[in-house]
Parts: C-alpha cells; structure tokens; sequence
C-alpha cells in the first residue's frame, strides 16, 4: 500500500514514486503506440445503465448525487443514475457507438486512466487506481487475429518493465467456447455458474469449487470432477492441447459429432491458433490454460490471465478476452477484444517487492545558485538559457549560505549546482559543480552539456 494514503483504498504516492509509475506510464504508452494504438481519454462518469451491463454489482460502483437532484437519489433506480466507471472497457464501448463516424476500424485504442471500484482494499488492491487497457474493435466483424497481437504486445511491454526489477510474464490463455460446449456435452445448462465457480480454482482450491458445482450449479460429482478435470489441461502447442482434450471427451462420452463438440472444437482451434502463432514471434509468452474462466458473461471467446513468474500471490496483473456482444447500435455490432494492467498494483509490488526507486526526485538537472536577491534576474536568465537548450533547470529558492543551496540540491537528488559569474571580479565567468564527484568547471549557459550519466532522470532496482 502507498505510504500516507489516509484513506484506506485511496493511494498516495511520494515524489520518488511518482517518479517510478510515470516511467511505468511513458514505457507503456511508447510500445503501444509502437504497434500502432491510438491514444484517448473518455470522462469519468457513466450512465448507471451502462456500468451495470458487465455483470457488476451496484455494491461495486460509486455513485454520483451532486449530479443528481439532492434529496431524492433513493427514489432513483441505480440504472438511471451516475457512477464512477470501474472499469475502461465499459466506457470504450459507449465511446466506440457515439463516435463510430468518426473512427476508423478496425480500432486500436491505448488508454492509460483512473479507475474506481468499490471493492475490499487489501495489498496492491485500491479503490481508486490507474488502468492501462488495449482495445481493438471491428465493425460488424473482429478477425482472430488480434487475439494473438494483443498478448503479444502485452507480453512486449511487460518485458520492458523488466529493468524496473518485474520479474518475466507469461499469458496464460482459454477460450470460452472451449469450456461452454465441454460443459453441454456434460449435459451442464449453468454455465455462466460454472465458469465463475471455475474462475474460483486459485482461491479456495479444487474441492471447494466441486462443492459449489455441485450445490449451486446443478453438477453431479461426476459432471463436477469433470470440469475440474478439463481445468488442469495445460499446452505449450495446439497440437499437445488438440490431443489432450479430445482424449478428455472421450473419456467423458462426448460425441466427437455432437453440436456440443462442435462449439469446444471451435474454441479450441482459435486457442490452438493463438498459442501457435505467439510460439513463432515470442516462444513461451502465452500458453494454454484451461482454468482460466473469467467468470464474468461479459467474454464470448478468447480469455486472458498474466502472470508473474516467482509472484503466485500477487494473482493476475494482466486480464481480458474477446467481447462480441458489449458495444451495439441497431443491428450493428462492435466486436473487440482486450486486455487491461491493473497498473497501480504493478507499481505497488515494484516499489515494495522488487525494489524500483528512482536515482532522484526532481527531474531538473541543474539547481542555479543566487548570491543575493538583488542577483536573482542574473539566475533566472541562466535557468532560462539552459531550458531554451532543453536542460531541465531550477533556480535556487533563497539567496541562502552556498552550502545550504548545495544541500536543497543534493536532497532533491540535482546532480549539477550552477555558479553565476562574480561580475566584481576580474576576468569572471560561470562555473557548474557536480555534487556527486565533486568536480568543477568553468561553463557557458549556450553551449554547456551535463553527462548524461548523471543528468538523467531514472529508475533503478535494488542488488
């Protein structure tokens, strides 16, 4: 959890880590317009009708009043009021039906933005935090695929965020058509109840989940074991995950010509597809998993999961899947399919696990000294000419004792302290002083450069 968040679920980060999730941000936003997303921003606040159509519970949403007409928000049905989003995917869908003339499609949106959920903050989970979502949405219809493309460049950015000490990320895959024809073919009716009982697997582990088969969604032991059993199917190639499940309905007497095989065999052969062609561009990157259910009725395909290697209790910090149904004007549909960072949480565990903090916490490169207030204009015009070169530059906040300007330096982690020249004195010219190796040289505000090695703002991780 941040430090000094007053309010629980609500994070606050400290200058340094900032510094830290704003790396994170540029990193994210540079390899997704590097694959040809666009950027965008929708508003906070969204119909009640329309937060609700993700399955959510209205115990999740903030809702507005100030927005409403004070005193009779009882009186109004969640549905017709406003809410907070919890989500970027909702918003999108709406935004996608609003402004389809003006877009092109297929189209591939990155959006880096707040979030709010009502939910039960714990470590590395908020109530208020920061998404990174890829979409792409298609008009009428979605090709598969981009149900590699989007883990592939999810698994790419990831990958960059390794120098920041994130341990290496795997994408774990399923598909829901998959499960839902396993399941009829069990002679299973819930599925919706199954796959958010099978969604429960990592929490409370395989007998618990049998129970509430069983209990809840109508399973005999046998049918309940059976879903369990398709759960712990895992591939590394289309081929293995082919060979593994057609010998998991023939166990289970399901017709291999059967419409119930038909709809598995079709979300098989797009996860089989997915977990091929990532093999070609990044071996390793995505597997097939076949617990991963997201239990939400919101997936119509492909779903997703991401994982950390050596941080099981961390869970998913990437999710998503392929969507048929969310965005639709008329008879049009709007297909996409995406996945989501939970980026605040990413954060939180590089901060206070993997050990990511940044060199400094200013990102000016030189602090400008003032011998006197009545030579501040003289300070001021150097700040001005090092930044008009692109210099990052700060001017000292008091004509204080030098030593004392050195240290407001030194605390804010400027590498580079800049002396103005002593126009009492013969021959007088600036001088600028590394702090860190103590060397000192005279310099022109035109033409000097600071070492990159120490000018750069960075992160860094912990030995």
């Amino acid at each position: 959890m941040a430090k000094g968040a007053s309010i629980s679920g609500f994070p606050e980060w400290l200058p340094s880590e900032r510094v830290v999730e704003q790396r994170v941000i540029d990193t994210l936003r540079e390899v997704f317009e590097l694959n040809g997303f666009i950027g965008i921003e929708t508003r906070a606040v969204e119909q009640g009708s329309s937060l609700l159509k993700k399955g959510e519970t209205s115990k999740e949403i903030y809702l507005l009043s100030r927005l409403q007409e004070v005193g009779h928000e009882s009186d109004t049905p969640i549905e017709d009021r406003l809410g907070l989003h919890f989500d970027l995917t909702v918003p999108l869908s709406r935004y996608v039906v609003e402004h389809s003339g003006d877009l092109a499609f297929p189209f591939k949106r990155w959006q880096i933005q707040k979030v709010w959920r009502g939910e039960r903050p714990q470590e590395g989970r908020f109530r208020e935090f920061v998404q990174a979502d890829i979409d792409v949405i298609g008009n009428g219809d979605l090709p598969d695929h981009y149900e590699v493309e989007l883990p592939l460049v999810m698994v790419s950015a990831l990958e960059r965020l390794r120098e920041f000490g994130l341990p290496k990320a795997t994408v774990h895959a399923n598909n829901r058509k998959l499960s839902e024809g396993f399941y009829r073919g069990l002679g299973l009716n819930d599925i919706e109840g199954v796959l958010r009982e099978i969604d429960k697997l990592d929490k409370i582990g395989a007998d618990e989940v049998a129970k509430l088969l069983v209990e809840g969604c109508g399973a005999d032991e046998n049918q309940a074991r059976a879903c369990l059993e398709l759960a712990e199917l895992t591939a590394a190639d289309g081929a293995e995950l082919s060979s593994k499940f057609d010998a998991l309905c023939e166990k289970h007497d399901i017709a291999n010509d059967s419409e119930a095989y038909a709809l598995a065999r079709q979300g098989l052969d797009t996860l089989a597809m997915i977990v091929d062609e990532a093999a070609r561009i990044r071996p390793g990157s995505v597997i097939a998993d076949l617990k991963i259910a997201r239990g939400l009725d919101y997936y119509t395909g492909s779903v997703y999961e991401t994982f950390l290697d050596g941080a099981a209790s961390l869970g998913s910090i990437c999710s998503g899947g392929r969507y048929d149904n969310l965005a639709s004007q008329g008879s049009k549909k709007y297909p996409g399919v995406g996945l989501s960072i939970g980026l605040s949480r990413l954060v939180s565990y590089m901060l206070h696990t993997a050990g990511a903090h940044a060199n400094r916490v200013s990102p000016a490169s030189v602090l400008v000294a003032v011998w006197n207030e009545g030579d501040r204009s003289a300070s001021n015009l150097i700040a001005n000419q090092l930044r008009a070169r692109g210099i990052a530059a700060d001017v000292a906040p008091t004509a204080a004792k030098l030593g004392k300007q050195i240290k407001y330096a030194d605390k804010l982690g400027i590498p580079y302290v800049w002396f103005p020249a002593d126009e009492s004195a013969q021959d007088a010219s600036d001088a600028v002083k590394n702090i860190i190796t103590g060397d000192q040289q005279p310099a022109d505000a035109q033409s000097w450069e600071p070492d990159t090695v120490y000018a750069q703002q960075t992160v860094t991780v912990e030995a």
